[in-house]
């Protein structure tokens, strides 16, 4: 008799249950089918059994020790093999916009500070203890660009200090502040260069107010038209404010204008400025899961009309659902990115676990905080409690409400959030806001992979087609 593997389940609905599995797999099955796989380990069917076979639901008792079902799990816990590789440098918490939803800052704060030349070396020194080959230096303010200088001495003394590693740079930036000379200088240091674009202009104006002599939208169309002019693609983010939400099908429609192929539909986080204002910005779960919703379809109708694009919430879910492949997002990872996969530097030398807890620490509360870079080395902060605590925290597969729930291959939970939400690492209250976020996009996604043949899946498969 063949064995049955472990799996989660949920109804689907009267004669339909979906299965999933720790490797990634899923499969729909009909009641009777359900009911007797559970009481004979298969079905009766021979092709639905060697389809549970294929997906790993059924087992022979050669497969418990065959390297194909390992190679599946590493392909699923893959960042678990890999050093801290994205490093996040907090070049200044000043800026020159007030934006509604800021998470980075706190309504009481007054003095802005700035990361200085010093901080900055040391800092390079300390990342590049990182066991990792490849390294991410991500540039995060405030404004980054309010401290250029710091930015330009990071990668020059990086390509100074750093000859065996591989080393990408990243800046994310309103743009407004950027010049033809910055431009050419990021450009052939090969800087990603991502902002923020919320939608049209009235609503990118509404959520982004700019204090200089243009408006926000203004500032991001002439940033991306000199980026442009190099032949440069910029990425570009979304932030759903309760002013979105009447919004979706605009929203989607301006990043097509922009010849964007990706949208990123991200809920907010009550963190810093966000959190005062949560009354008035905030919504519910079920009020953004309308809007993505919504925004979804349009994205799919621009797909059957030729035009790419693709929501990227959605790619991280269907890396694993469909190729059995975890990227190395941090939110979703089991456990969590916190220190394992990111580290947070702020300007005054302080390391956060991740920029959410450098967030929590502008809000007076540095709990996560794991040293200094003038004081500690890689392996301390590594070895630290506060490390460890963070890490066992976000075990999934160990969180009451999460540890048998059928979309724990896939999902993923941030002590960091939790704490600011909540007052504990560990979740209170089961099926909180960012779960039932989560899960109202896994069960859209589903519903959608149920009907196999439909145009609308076939889209889904092509955002994760590797070119």
């Amino acid at each position: 008799m063949s064995l049955l593997n472990t799996f989660h389940f949920k109804i689907q609905n009267s004669d339909c249950f979906l299965l999933t599995n720790d490797l990634g797999k899923y499969i729909f099955l009909e009641k009777r089918d359900f009911y007797q796989l559970l009481k004979h380990h298969k079905t009766g069917n021979q092709s639905l059994d060697l389809e549970l076979r294929k997906r790993y639901f059924l087992l022979e008792p050669e497969d418990l020790l065959s390297e194909n079902l390992s190679c599946q799990l590493r392909n699923m816990k893959g960042y678990l093999f890999s050093a801290t590789a994205l490093h996040i440098f907090v070049l200044t918490d000043a800026c020159n916009y007030q934006c509604v939803y800021c998470q980075a800052q706190d309504e009481k704060q007054q003095k802005k500070r700035y990361m200085d030349i010093e901080t900055a070396r040391k800092s390079v020194d300390f990342v590049l203890q990182s066991p990792s080959e490849e390294l991410t230096f991500e540039f995060q303010g405030g404004e980054p660009l309010l401290n250029f200088s710091v930015i330009k001495e990071i990668i020059l003394y990086t390509a100074q200090k750093c000859k065996n590693k591989k080393i990408h740079f990243t800046l994310v930036s309103n743009l407004s502040l950027l010049t033809p000379e910055i431009r050419d200088f990021l450009l052939h240091h090969q800087v990603s260069i991502c902002t923020s674009l919320d939608g049209p202009a009235s609503l990118q104006c509404r959520n982004r107010i700019s204090k200089g002599e243009r408006d926000s939208y203004e500032y991001v169309q002439l940033g991306i038209d000199l980026l442009s002019q190099k032949g440069y693609k910029i990425g570009a983010i979304e932030t759903t404010t309760r002013y979105s939400l009447p919004y979706a099908q605009q929203i989607v429609r301006e990043y097509q204008k922009q010849h964007q192929s990706s949208i990123f539909l991200r809920p907010l986080t009550p963190l810093g400025y966000a959190k005062s204002q949560w009354q008035r910005i905030g919504y519910t779960a079920e009020e953004f899961l309308g809007f993505y919703r919504e925004a979804l379809r349009e994205i799919m109708e621009l797909n059957r009309n030729g035009y790419f694009m693709k929501e990227q919430q959605a790619v991280y879910f269907l890396n694993k659902i469909l190729l059995g492949i975890s990227e190395n997002y941090m939110e979703l990872r089991s456990p969590c990115g916190a220190a394992l996969g990111q580290l947070a530097y702020n300007y005054d030398g302080n390391i956060y676990t991740c920029d959410e807890a450098r967030m929590v620490a502008e809000m007076g509360q540095p709990v996560f905080q794991l040293g200094n870079v003038f004081e500690n080395t890689y392996q301390e902060i590594i070895a630290s409690r506060t490390c460890k605590a963070t890490c066992s925290a976000s075990i999934v597969e160990t969180i009451p409400g999460c540890s048998d729930c059928v979309y724990q291959p896939y999902c993923g939970v941030c002590p960091v959030i939790q704490y600011a939400l909540e007052g504990n690492i560990f979740s209170r209250e089961p099926n909180g806001y960012r779960c039932k976020i989560y899960k109202g996009i896994l069960d859209t996604l589903f519903s959608i992979l149920k009907n196999g043949n439909s145009s609308d899946c076939k889209i889904l498969e092509s955002w994760v087609m590797k070119p």
